[in-house]
């Protein structure tokens, strides 16, 4: 017995199962080598430390040393080691000479091993190989529940038209370029739609390799080709029976796919790879692209039968530089969505934000949200300056020339307009030169007519560090 003591380690790390054994306060006292491999946590940074704080700290999200303490029996849970590994647990009672729980010993395995729960689920099994096809392919968009954000009058006549052909079941044809935010719109429409209710699936039709296109859309028999299930498989098109697909990059389908996406329009069926029989099927189409399909059905690169069956109902969203009205409350809302989720409370100085006005966005909004979840994650302190833009985004606003005349519904008198471009113009000036002395010479003003102009401006308690000028205006 001495001997099995003195090796109890060594012989924890030929187990098979991973290991992890607490006290039952939840300290951590020992780990063996499986479980190391398994979760890809060693044991001198889980020494000592309570399961407890792990948890807090995100190591792993279950734990089963509580339950197995108050309950004084085993437990089962499945665990997510760093968002990424699961791992199944089965935590077990050793109990002291007063009958309470000392240590808690919990089994881990990883959950691809466990083979025999298929056998206890034999009967749903087909049922449960439909949703683990559905869940793949909502795994692959993201999942937009925010309506979109604008001020312009453009987009708000968008908005008012996918509401009105929502309503229908009339195939949506929406273009744009990338990025301009194709996708929530499509996602919108369903839920305007009256099968709101059922499954609405993103097909990103660039994204699938072309001999797997026909066998993913249209599904397959068993047997069909090399490699498939012997028990054959749904395609997208019986998955999202009764909601609405969403065929994003249409314009990147192949041509033979284009003929066979014809007949779904047109016959509502489908027919799977290796089968003579073909099956009705229930679906919206909401099709997207940032091509010109009307001249590539010209050219011969579409289908012009396909391409008159989806421009039925088309939304044209126009690219982020046509509405700039709505470039500042996108940017609120991106600032709002990361700030609370990496906690920070970050903010946009007026300087930031008439930068960002001024830009052009050639990425549109995908590209608006990629840049202010960066600066959120990457700049410190609490505010966002000009200076922590990109060199682009900053040099685009120091080259803007042209005036942006104000909104129509902007109703300040021409007094109070003139007032604000002359500190815009003043503002650059200063963060250009970076003295106002050096401003107030080149524009032949008085220190104190400048700070005067500069009133209310995020740079109006700079001060010059220059000789006194005594020139007026």
């Amino acid at each position: 017995m001495k001997k099995i003591i003195e090796h109890i380690e060594s012989i924890f790390d030929i187990l098979s199962d991973g290991i992890y054994i607490t006290q039952r306060d939840g300290t951590t006292l020992l780990v063996n080598r499986m479980y190391e491999q398994l979760t890809g946590l060693s044991f001198k940074d889980l020494r000592g430390r309570n399961v407890h704080d792990l948890v807090a700290d995100g190591i792993f999200d279950t734990i089963l040393n509580p339950e197995v303490v108050r309950t004084k029996r085993p437990a089962v849970s499945v665990q997510h080691v760093r968002q990424s590994k699961k791992i199944i647990l089965r935590g077990y009672p050793v109990f002291d000479e007063h009958g309470e729980v000392c240590l808690v010993v919990t089994f881990a395995r990883d959950i691809t091993m466990i083979t025999q729960f298929r056998e206890q689920i034999a009967q749903q099994k087909q049922l449960i190989e439909t949703f683990s096809d559905r869940i793949e392919c909502m795994l692959h968009e993201q999942v937009r529940n925010s309506q979109p954000v604008f001020e312009s009058e453009v987009m708000q006549q968008v908005l008012d038209l996918l509401q009105r052909v929502a309503a229908t079941d009339a195939n949506i044809l929406i273009l744009g370029e990338t990025g301009v935010g194709k996708d929530v719109f499509a996602r919108l429409a369903h839920e305007y739609s009256p099968r709101s209710s059922k499954m609405f699936l993103k097909v990103d039709c660039g994204s699938i390799a072309e001999n797997l296109i026909e066998s993913e859309l249209f599904g397959y028999v068993p047997g069909a080709f090399s490699g498939a299930s012997s028990k054959g498989k749904a395609g997208y098109f019986e998955i999202a029976d009764g909601g609405t697909v969403f065929l994003d990059e249409i314009g990147e389908l192949p041509l033979p796919m284009q003929a066979k996406l014809l007949r779904v329009l047109q016959d509502r069926e489908v027919m799977r790879v290796g089968s003579s029989q073909a099956r009705k099927v229930d679906v919206r189409i909401i099709a997207a692209t940032n091509r010109d399909l009307a001249e590539d059905a010209k050219a011969g690169k579409f289908r012009s039968d396909l391409y008159y069956r989806l421009n039925v109902a088309v939304l044209d969203l126009p690219p982020l530089r046509e509405r700039q009205q709505d470039i500042i409350p996108l940017v609120e809302r991106f600032l709002d969505r990361f700030n609370a989720k990496y906690r920070r409370n970050m903010t946009l100085p007026k300087g930031t934000r008439q930068a960002l006005q001024n830009y052009k966005w050639p990425g549109n909004v995908r590209e608006m949200q990629n840049l202010i979840q960066s600066l959120v994650v990457t700049c410190e302190g609490h505010s966002i300056k000009p200076e922590h833009l990109p060199p682009h985004i900053q040099k685009a606003a120091r080259n803007r020339t042209a005036y942006t005349p104000p909104a129509p519904d902007d109703a300040r008198p021409l007094k109070e307009i003139m007032a604000d471009i002359e500190r815009e113009i003043l503002e650059e000036a200063v963060r250009t030169h970076g003295s106002v002395c050096k401003v107030a010479r080149m524009y032949k003003i008085s220190r104190t007519t400048l700070f005067r102009k500069l009133r209310g401006s995020s740079l109006a308690g700079v001060s010059g560090d220059e000789e006194h000028e005594n020139t007026e205006q």
